[in-house]
């Protein structure tokens, strides 16, 4: 960051503190302006609109005086606080240093002035100003290089006075509810800004699926999709599965496998609640068990079924060898939000490389300058903030409270403002809002069935248009384009062995701990991480 050549190409003062009020509408004007005055003997008094704009104190007399050999936080902050004031101090005593040294070039090359002096003189003045003005440069870029240093500096101090702050919070606040899905609603110093850095290691061929993860409740598909007549095939855990709705109308999911001769069932169509092979004509119900045989003898033949239930638009199943839990999570939309779109999307890469794409948000306006942060700008720090023990937070400085809800699911809210001008607000200073969720199942080893709602709290009557959800579909194809291009080539390097979270950092804290969350599930901890209890 070039902050004091910026303020020199610019010709204005910087400053990282309160400066006194300036008024210089006769000093600059349209560039510079030099002042040029002969007395009886030709000498030339100089006087500069520039020395008003750089007249700061200097510092150094207000520097504290700490007492004692060790600083307590707030004191060290007020020492951080006056070495930004001294770099800023010196930054504009070398940038007025290159003003008066340009000055004085305007004034030699006066043709006024060029009259009183001869050639020679003029080239010893220009060979003297040109070896100055290169020291004043040569100042430029050391205060240039202190400032940044006292910037993280400073940074640094901030977080050393925030854990301060943790420490002495009740830990009630931590617990407060939210009052959205996936809506952080705590203040900014009962968030954890300090986690140690955890070392991943995520490369190599993909792995197959390990049993415990199956061991949750999965989404597969929307309500809405599942008429009384059709069946819905998907992977899942690389095993083919088809739901289907039975006789009394609820969802049942049973394998994709006929028991005869290996036909895929969802090639057959659905008679009376049951699902009828297209090869024999075999019929399965819900359960899985085979209740009718044209053409011979009805045998006792069942194939595998998952427990399936349907909750608030969405059909779950739970593909794990354990008794499924008791509750079902809920998906719902946020209250006052409708939904505008349910969409069910194939994606060619393993769900936790799609999840550690979902759950980071700094990549947005370098990968999605074609949709939806076309106009953002690049902030110079990122952060995600969140408790200490949680798998939720919000965005700094962008108005996105995001979530991972296990084993699959996040969730965010998003303030909708002006195109391009997300940064600085928060969701609740926003008036409008869009709600998102993304499920991302297993599928195969490298392929994720995606299951995308998005929910508004504004504009109703986008639901009365005709089409509306193929324009919804058309914008999440082109955001999954951006993304695809890349993270098809991240996995493509993580089978030839890289390890695609080889350095993370400050805004890769949601992904890593998805990341953590999941090995401590495939390694069978007793006490999963973040979780609300620890």
């Amino acid at each position: 960051m070039t902050v004091v050549a910026t303020a020199a190409a610019l010709s204005l003062p910087i400053s990282f503190s309160k400066s006194p009020r300036l008024n210089f509408k006769k000093s600059v004007k349209g560039g510079f302006r030099v002042f040029a005055v002969f007395g009886e003997e030709g000498a030339i008094e100089r006087k500069s609109g520039w020395e008003t704009l750089f007249d700061v104190e200097d510092p150094r007399t207000k520097v504290p005086q700490c007492k004692g050999k060790f600083l307590d936080v707030n004191q060290a902050l007020e020492v951080a606080r006056y070495d930004i004031q001294y770099c800023d101090w010196r930054a504009r005593q070398d940038v007025l240093a290159i003003m008066l040294l340009h000055e004085k070039v305007v004034e030699v090359l006066n043709p006024l002035a060029r009259d009183y002096k001869s050639i020679g003189t003029m080239k010893k003045e220009l060979a003297g100003l040109q070896d100055e003005l290169a020291e004043a440069h040569r100042q430029v870029h050391i205060s240039e290089a202190r400032v940044a240093t006292a910037l993280d500096k400073l940074a640094y101090m901030e977080e050393l006075v925030h854990d301060r702050l943790l420490q002495d919070r009740n830990t009630a606040e931590l617990d407060s509810p939210s009052t959205l899905p996936g809506t952080s609603t705590q203040p900014l110093d009962s968030i954890n800004r300090s986690s140690p850095k955890k070392s991943l290691n995520v490369s190599g061929p993909v792995e197959p699926y390990h049993p415990r993860l199956k061991n949750f409740w999965y989404p597969v598909a929307f309500s809405s999709d599942l008429k009384n007549d059709i069946m819905i095939p998907f992977d899942c855990f690389e095993e083919p599965w088809v739901l289907f709705r039975g006789k009394d109308g609820n969802p049942g999911c049973i394998r994709n496998t006929c028991a005869h001769r290996a036909c895929p069932l969802h090639l057959g169509s659905v008679n009376d609640g049951r699902v009828q092979c297209p090869y024999h004509g075999w019929e399965y119900s819900t359960d899985g068990k085979c209740e009718k045989m044209p053409s011979t003898r009805l045998l006792n033949v069942k194939i595998k079924s998952l427990p399936c239930f349907e909750k608030e638009g969405m059909i779950w199943v739970w593909p794990g060898n354990d008794p499924p839990a008791a509750n079902l999570p809920s998906l719902k939309p946020p209250p006052g939000f409708q939904i505008h779109a349910e969409l069910v999307i194939e994606i060619p890469v393993e769900h936790g490389l799609l999840l550690d794409n979902l759950l980071d948000l700094a990549h947005a306006p370098f990968t999605h300058t074609s949709t939806f942060a076309k106009g953002w700008s690049v902030p110079s720090l990122v952060k995600f903030l969140t408790p200490a023990s949680g798998l939720q937070g919000y965005w700094d400085p962008y108005p996105i409270d995001m979530e991972f809800r296990p084993p699959c699911m996040v969730l965010s809210t998003i303030g909708i403002s002006k195109p391009g001008k997300l940064e600085g607000q928060s969701t609740r200073e926003c008036s409008t809002h869009l709600h998102q969720l993304h499920v991302c199942l297993p599928s195969t080893r490298q392929k994720t069935r995606l299951l995308y709602r998005m929910s508004l709290d504004f504009a109703p009557v986008l639901k009365q248009i005709p089409f509306m959800h193929y324009l919804w579909r058309h914008f999440a194809e082109q955001v999954l384009n951006e993304d695809l291009r890349l993270v098809i080539g991240q996995q493509e390097r993580m089978v030839n062995g890289a390890n695609i979270w080889n350095m993370p950092v400050s805004y890769d804290k949601l992904g890593v701990r998805y990341r953590l969350w999941r090995n401590a599930v495939e390694e069978g901890a007793k006490q999963l991480p973040f979780s609300e209890t620890t």
